[in-house]
């Protein structure tokens, strides 16, 4: 998000220091409550839908001018690892699941996009060190937009997609038309997730690195390359009621799941509804998160020049 730097520019950035100054920077002599912290990080977001949308369009462009290929990567990545996985447990450890390539796809895209969102709000406020302490606004806008970039990044993703369910055509059906609704539900909870690592980095660094491994191992713990039904036939989950309970709650394998009813079905079925009882679940668990989470960021904020 380097073009934040041109934020002066920008109309919105002719606003004196004071009025970008939050209420919590301004009257500081009172610990404000989670109510009214809540509050004004809905406010902030809200007040600053254009610096929002100038963020996601500076990183959107960024990205886009980082390597040669520019944008293309976002279609050509999820191609490429969906490539290795095939070959990986297609080839290698020779498990036949019908329809593959859609099958993993299903998954990789969506988790393309949470991993891109989370990695990009965990630096969200530590890049914009200089400008956090020259210029007042809030803070909250940041990981938002980071998010929210994530979601051009996933739009491109489904360009593939669509490409590769031309080549099973039995498997297009008009639940495709669901995605988006899958999406916003994703959307929801890793904004939750957003706002907490891109908080704690400004204090702990080293999150990043330990980010990359949670996320890896996170993957392979959910239902990324196989299906839950599979682990639910496994002598160790029929042993062991809590450990089928947790793979069932894991939030990527509820939306992996979700996904992959809409656009993949079952080996032998065609695609059918998601799980709208697991849906709408997590869509009250993120809006917990997304709560509880701004409410810790915001508390944090008035530190972070300080620290940075």
């Amino acid at each position: 998000m380097a073009g934040l730097d041109r934020v002066r520019m920008l109309p919105f950035g002719a606003m004196s220091a004071t009025s970008e100054v939050p209420a919590a920077f301004r009257h500081a002599a009172t610990r404000p409550g989670a109510r009214r912290l809540l509050g004004e990080a809905v406010d902030d977001i809200r007040s600053r839908r254009r610096l929002v949308r100038y963020l996601v369009q500076a990183d959107v462009r960024k990205k886009g001018a980082d390597t040669f290929f520019g944008n293309l990567w976002w279609i050509l990545d999820p191609l490429l690892q969906m490539l290795v996985y095939v070959v990986f447990v297609g080839l290698i450890l020779d498990r036949q699941t019908p329809d593959y390539p859609l099958f993993i796809l299903a998954a990789i895209l969506p988790w393309k996009w949470f991993t891109t969102s989370v990695n990009d709000a965990a630096s969200a406020v530590t890049s914009q060190e200089k400008l956090i302490k020259q210029i007042q606004f809030p803070k909250i806008v940041l990981p938002v937009a980071a998010n929210t970039a994530g979601v051009v990044g996933f739009a491109f993703g489904l360009i593939p997609l669509f490409a590769i369910m031309l080549l099973y055509a039995h498997r297009i059906s008009p639940l495709l038309v669901l995605i988006p609704v899958i999406a916003a539900v994703q959307y929801l909870f890793t904004l939750g997730v957003a706002f907490l690592v891109s908080a704690v980095n400004v204090f702990f660094r080293d999150l990043g690195n330990v980010l990359r491994h949670v996320l890896r191992l996170w993957f392979y713990l959910s239902p990324g390359l196989y299906s839950l039904s599979l682990l639910d036939e496994t002598a160790i989950f029929q042993q062991n009621p809590i450990l089928s309970f947790i793979a069932h709650a894991n939030p990527m394998a509820i939306l992996f799941a979700a996904y992959r009813a809409v656009i993949y079905g079952t080996p032998d079925g065609p695609p059918m509804f998601p799980d709208w009882g697991g849906l709408l679940a997590l869509t009250v668990a993120s809006s917990i998160l997304i709560a509880l989470t701004a409410i810790f960021f915001k508390r944090l904020e008035p530190q972070f020049a300080k620290v940075l």
